[in-house]
């Protein structure tokens, strides 16, 4: 939105005697003449915009169907109901509008044309296609190639020798000693010739594998994420068994892209997001391991990575594998790390991998753009810091807070993605504003540990502002952050708790297989608190409230863009204690809850997915909106929430959401699985689907790259979809 520049720059011009008589009368003039410069400024933005919006690199987005009428691009599905409801005044925030319109009319789609067009029916194309149009990675197949065929024997020395190896190799049987080919059968890179398959690529119903006239464009919806400098989790007392994931779950090993050379490059396993496997690690272990690759370890805070020569690939499942003196056994596809006997770390092991996921969402080292007050006193934690641990900086800001050295903000930023293990207290008073953060690019681990044996280890956070007024009540904010083994208590009178692309792992730890080891343990305790509480693009699990429901009013909870998970839809997501009803007014936006939910009040809940049952005490004020509902719920007034509750009897059991992982952890974490019915894979009000991963828009970025594959596809051929993650 335009900015006003000059509020008072035509009241200036006036001649005193105008300024001091509207001074008398409250600057009624003065106030008129801020807003006449508001649309000065407006149509001064318009006319410097309008020579950028001659050029597709710098046009606003709204231009660009229009630059694309120019030379005969034909826009997205969709694209007409978003100009019909207006990018402005839809119920969609800014963010969400933006990425929708990107998603529909991609700026790289339409300078790319007529280039498109001259190279129309190449696969290189179509893997370009699906970078432009969805911003997935892709490996284009022509399935022709790999239909086996019965050679006649007449045929065999009546052409050149390289067309007669070619029949040879479709006709041919499978070598079972070929593991390497076995081990890449059915995938995107499969080179195994194969029976015809008669159904075809594109089908709706029962897609075709390895049809004639068919070609497969593989994607890759999950991205990959990277781990610096880590510390790996050890699981046994001898320091020979670790883990990459520093909560001790399996973890499996993604490939870090390399960009692919040319245009006419068609992608290998190298320029994809790839999960890596035990015999592609063996046989190209030196593409892989080392700085700035895939994975590296390093043992004992030694700067250079363990030799590649100590490295060998093993199937640590069940850990039956053991390696030998001097060795060290990786599985790539569980994440596992194995020392040779009497070879174990003294100081432990440091681990850079990438792992994969589907968006931004919950601590990571991605771009999450930090918010610094002006005049906040910025306290740096690190081994390179000044402070070496959370702690001490936090006492160096009371202190400074105290003596009057800084004002009431305050920033402590993790400068280093380690592992803090220490007790957390954070005692505010009045008026002050603390945030705990980790730095750009950086996912540092706060592990709670069992401390002490006759109170709670959590992190606390203390108001000690007792009768203080509401704008004076001290805030808090955690962005960027992990925190494992224990979960965050929140008491006192409180202003408000704000976090942000934070994960509290549901059910505190996790196990090998991403159970949780505590189910049935709250992530966040709301204990006789005034809070105000905003969760945004976090995981977390069961949040509890406790508080008086006579002499209080209802704690408002915000979530967006999140996850609440309790480990299990039959336990209580959101509750006071003994699943009865939480004093709290509940808002949720975009947000998967996976549990039950049982509230005083929703104020409002939209596009979001709730897995439990939702029961709402108060139902007169509120609304649910473009919302699953599970059948029995009771809530506020409803609008296009399915299964209608008034509809067919059978709607109830057709329309239920199907998850591929409901496990923190995985790779899939609450993401909808391939069959989930379209009233929640489109349910919401744009057409997306419902939960936490409404803003990826994955239904408009598939039908855009299926109306570019049916536009540049040759004729008589027919090209499909296949998702690879």
């Amino acid at each position: 939105m335009t900015t006003n520049r000059e509020p008072d720059g035509l009241a200036e011009l006036l001649p005193q005697w105008h300024r001091l008589r509207d001074a008398e009368q409250g600057e009624p003039l003065r106030a008129l003449l801020a807003v006449i410069a508001e649309q000065v400024d407006r149509v001064r933005d318009g006319v410097a915009q309008q020579y950028d919006d001659w050029f597709v690199e710098t046009a606003a987005e709204w231009v660009l169907p229009y630059l694309g009428d120019l030379v005969g691009y034909r826009p997205l599905p969709g694209y007409e109901r978003v100009l019909a409801t207006g990018l402005r005044d839809g119920g969609l925030p800014d963010s969400s509008r933006r990425r929708l319109a990107q998603a529909l009319a991609p700026r790289r789609d339409v300078a790319a044309t007529v280039g498109n067009r001259r190279r129309k029916g190449t696969l290189a194309l179509l893997e370009e296609l699906s970078e432009e149009v969805a911003g997935w990675p892709a490996r284009a197949v022509e399935f022709s190639r790999l239909v086996a065929h019965q050679q006649p024997v007449r045929l065999y020395g009546a052409a050149t020798e390289a067309a007669d190896a070619r029949r040879r190799g479709r006709g041919r049987l499978v070598d079972v000693r070929d593991g390497a080919a076995l081990d890449l059968a059915g995938g995107p890179f499969c080179t195994l010739p194969r029976s015809v398959d008669v159904r075809r690529a594109n089908s709706a119903h029962s897609q075709g594998s390895c049809s004639p006239a068919g070609v497969g464009l593989f994607v890759w919806r999950l991205k990959p994420y990277p781990v610096t400098r880590a510390p790996a989790y050890c699981l046994d007392r001898a320091r020979n068994l670790y883990t990459f994931s520093i909560l001790g779950n399996d973890t499996p090993l993604v490939t870090r892209p390399e960009p692919e050379p040319s245009a006419t490059h068609l992608a290998t396993v190298d320029n994809v997001p790839a999960l890596i496997t035990r015999r592609l690690l063996h046989d190209r272990l030196a593409d892989y391991y080392g700085p700035g690759k895939s994975f590296v370890i390093r043992r004992d805070d030694e700067d250079h990575p363990v030799p590649l020569a100590d490295i060998v690939v093993a199937d640590l499942t069940g850990w039956r594998y053991r390696p030998r003196r001097g060795q060290i056994a990786v599985d790539p596809e569980l994440g596992r790390i194995a020392f040779g006997t009497r070879s174990a770390p003294r100081q432990g092991i440091w681990v850079d991998y990438h792992y994969g996921f589907g968006d931004d969402l919950g601590g990571g080292e991605y771009h999450r753009e930090p918010v610094t007050p002006p005049d906040a006193a910025v306290y740096r934690v690190g081994p390179d810091a000044p402070f070496r641990r959370i702690m001490e900086a936090y006492a160096a800001w009371q202190h400074d807070r105290r003596s009057g050295r800084c004002g009431p903000d305050g920033v402590i930023e993790i400068v280093h993605s380690g592992a803090y293990q220490e007790q957390l207290d954070f005692d505010l008073e009045p008026g002050d504003r603390l945030q705990l953060r980790a730095a750009e690019g950086t996912r540092p681990v706060i592990r709670l540990l069992d401390w002490y044996s006759n109170r709670p280890d959590a992190l606390n956070v203390r108001a000690v502002a007792d009768g203080c007024a509401p704008g004076e009540r001290p805030r808090m904010v955690l962005d960027g952050l992990l925190v494992t083994g224990r979960g965050v208590n929140v008491t006192g009178p409180l202003g408000s708790l704000v976090l942000r692309h934070c994960t509290l792992v549901p059910g505190w730890s996790l196990e090998p297989e991403c159970h949780p080891v505590s189910p049935e343990e709250p992530s966040l305790v709301l204990d006789r608190t005034t809070a105000c509480v905003e969760i945004d693009r976090t995981i977390l699990g069961t949040i509890e409230v406790l508080g008086d429901e006579v002499g209080t009013d209802p704690l408002p909870i915000h979530l967006r863009d999140s996850i609440l998970d309790a480990t299990g839809t039959d336990r209580a997501a959101l509750s006071a204690p003994d699943c009865r009803h939480a004093h709290a007014q509940l808002s949720a936006h975009r947000t998967t809850v996976l549990g039950e939910v049982h509230v005083h009040a929703v104020r409002i809940a939209e596009n979001s997915l709730f897995t439990g049952l939702v029961r709402v005490a108060r139902r007169q004020v509120g609304c649910v909106r473009f919302s699953y509902l599970p059948p029995g719920s009771r809530t506020p007034r409803r609008h296009r929430c399915p299964p209608d509750p008034a509809g067919p009897g059978g709607e109830a059991s057709r329309i239920r959401p199907l998850l591929r992982g409901e496990r923190y952890g995985s790779p899939w974490y609450g993401q909808l699985a391939a069959g989930c019915p379209e009233e929640i894979a489109r349910g919401a009000e744009d057409g997306a689907e419902l939960g936490a991963y409404h803003d990826l828009y994955l239904p408009q970025r598939t039908d855009s790259l299926r109306a570019r594959l049916a536009e540049y596809t040759p004729a008589g051929t027919e090209a499909g979809i296949v998702f690879v993650t």
